[in-house]
């Protein structure tokens, strides 16, 4: 990401498809939150769509479980599928714990997110990786960015968030998101910390403050190949490739909303 605009995060609203994947995305929400469902029901609905989002995250990350092995599996730490499946969930669970603190401190926020992910904590665990520790992350490929660009761009990231601005929330979570796979500053779980760390941005924007819209589940149901062309735009840092990016994210968003609305049917149908 770069822009020399005086908000950088706004200025991205400009770029190719932006505007209309924010408003399709403003929709989207719009419809599953007029549910009547949701309305008697809405914490059934967060708990489902964190549960769903959880399978979503982990099966980018290579644990592609059905969703009711997830629902029912209470063992997480027999080898690395279901380790990669404890992580989401937990990511999950306390991804709603840290708003209050998202805007004034997200580096905070990312280090505990890696810290819930990790589990079993080592003395890698819940700070940026230093020179010469190796990055174990099973979807994104290529070298990573050097510590000293990690700890930057994060210092950079950080400042954009607490400062807010006028981006739209699908702009800001999109960039969050996608710096965060860039960077992969941690040793291990970067894929799942990202995508936490998106919908910590789109829930404590307001956009989706019951966090039944959980962009995880779209973004695994495009499929790991589309969400690897989509971040090799935002990579790419042209206009076409960030405004790709954040399209795809916007997709993910509308995706989520979906299945949620869904799941809304079929508890008004009595089914779930």
């Amino acid at each position: 990401m770069s822009t020399h605009a005086s908000d950088p995060l706004a200025a991205l609203g400009s770029l190719p498809g932006v505007a209309d994947a924010v408003d399709s995305v403003r929709k989207a929400v719009d419809r599953v939150y007029g549910h009547r469902v949701m309305r008697r029901r809405s914490n059934e609905i967060s708990s489902e769509a964190a549960l769903r989002g959880a399978r979503g995250s982990a099966a980018l990350s290579g644990a592609d479980w059905a969703l009711e092995e997830v629902r029912r599996r209470t063992d997480f730490s027999a080898d690395p599928e279901a380790r990669t499946v404890g992580a989401a969930l937990r990511l999950g669970a306390e991804a709603g714990q840290l708003l209050s603190i998202w805007r004034q401190s997200p580096l905070r926020v990312l280090a505990r997110l890696h810290l819930v992910a990790a589990g079993d904590p080592d003395d890698s665990v819940g700070r940026p990786r230093l020179d010469g520790e190796r990055v174990d992350e099973p979807l994104i490929e290529g070298p990573a960015p050097t510590p000293a660009e990690v700890a930057g761009r994060l210092d950079g990231l950080a400042e954009l968030i607490v400062a807010g601005g006028g981006a739209p929330a699908l702009v800001t979570a999109a960039v969050v998101h996608g710096e965060l796979l860039a960077l992969r500053p941690f040793t291990s779980y970067n894929g799942l910390v990202a995508r936490a760390a998106e919908r910590i941005a789109l829930v404590g924007s307001g956009l989706d403050p019951k966090a039944v819209c959980p962009a995880e589940v779209g973004h695994a149901e495009q499929g790991r190949a589309a969400y690897l062309a989509a971040f090799e735009g935002y990579l790419s840092g042209t206009p076409e490739g960030v405004g790709g990016w954040i399209a795809h994210c916007g997709r993910s968003v509308e995706l989520g909303a979906r299945e949620s609305t869904a799941v809304c049917e079929a508890l008004q149908r009595g089914a779930a």
